[in-house]
């Protein structure tokens, strides 16, 4: 099924069940049916988030758009406050994946020495994955009264989001062995005796970039081979997508140092309550149901501003 002909069955289901609620209304509103107005209200409610997403799906145009996403997530200085904090990131990018019924598995983790995460590599799988999440690559700061301070002092925080295409049988990635230098080792942190005690945990490291990849959550080496592989794919597409973009600085203007003044987001909890989007300047004042996951309007504050451009 082409990507139009969805689009147009979803635009005629919604078209219809508007105008049966519309037909229910009229018949609630002459009989005096307060109780059945009440649950159209919901139905009037829900046929509008069903438009909105319609409305998104329509900015996603990009090549790579409608693909599964690789979603990364690394604290910044601050140590345990930071590691929390990428923690508290992950959950609430699995919530939103949740809520829009996409799949959330996580490719390689690394638990921070305290609490928090160290790093965490995630595949979601989902119509326009990337599409979406491609919103939230950058920095965010978090400022709260740290649960780690004895002395209760507030605490600035910082995490880096990144988020890359997931690559598939339709592109090549032309990678040489020799460009390739593949070390095992054993798995830290939790995942029971077989993954401490065995050389099961893979780092990748692609000499001519760079880049480095490593995952140590799966019990058997190869398997986390594979997914340190598929990770490395996927940074690979994404470097040439910005040596190509490079030109106009699309790609490139969300990168920067994991600290102060490269935020694209900051998290307000102490001394107001407030959720602020830099770039889009959208801001919400419930944060804990943005930190539930509720990230609509910044995702689609920045599809437009970048449709606009």
């Amino acid at each position: 099924m082409t990507r139009k002909r969805s689009e147009l069955e979803r635009f005629d289901t919604i078209e219809h069940e508007m105008t049966d609620t519309a037909e229910l209304a009229d018949l609630a509103e002459a009989e005096g049916e307060d109780d059945v107005l009440r649950e159209i209200d919901g139905s009037v409610q829900l046929i509008l988030k069903q438009i909105r997403n319609l409305e998104l799906n329509h900015m996603l145009r990009g090549p790579d758009d409608s693909r599964n996403a690789i979603l990364a997530i690394h604290p910044g200085a601050g140590g345990t406050e930071s590691m929390d904090w990428a923690s508290m990131l992950a959950r609430m990018y699995q919530r939103w994946a949740e809520q829009r019924g996409f799949d959330w598995k996580i490719l390689d983790y690394l638990p921070g020495d305290e609490a928090g995460t160290k790093s965490l590599t995630v595949q979601v799988s989902g119509d326009f994955a990337y599409g979406y999440l491609k919103a939230e690559r950058g920095v965010h700061r978090l400022v709260r009264i740290s649960p780690y301070d004895a002395n209760s002092r507030r605490h600035t925080s910082f995490a880096s989001v990144f988020v890359f295409p997931e690559v598939d049988a339709d592109i090549t990635i032309h990678i040489e062995d020799s460009d390739l230098r593949i070390d095992t080792y054993r798995a830290s942190g939790a995942g029971g005796q077989h993954v401490n005690k065995t050389s099961s945990a893979v780092r990748i490291t692609h000499i001519p970039t760079g880049i480095v990849t490593q995952c140590q959550n799966e019990r058997s080496q190869l398997r986390n081979k594979e997914n340190a592989m598929k990770i490395l794919m996927s940074r690979l597409y994404q470097k040439k997508l910005e040596e190509e973009e490079s030109k106009r600085s699309e790609l490139h203007a969300a990168k920067g140092d994991i600290a102060w003044g490269n935020q694209i987001r900051s998290y307000v909890l102490h001394p107001y309550s407030l959720v602020k989007d830099h770039r889009t300047d959208v801001e919400a004042g419930n944060v804990q149901g943005v930190l539930d996951g509720d990230l609509d309007d910044f995702i689609e504050a920045f599809l437009l501003s970048q449709q606009s451009r």
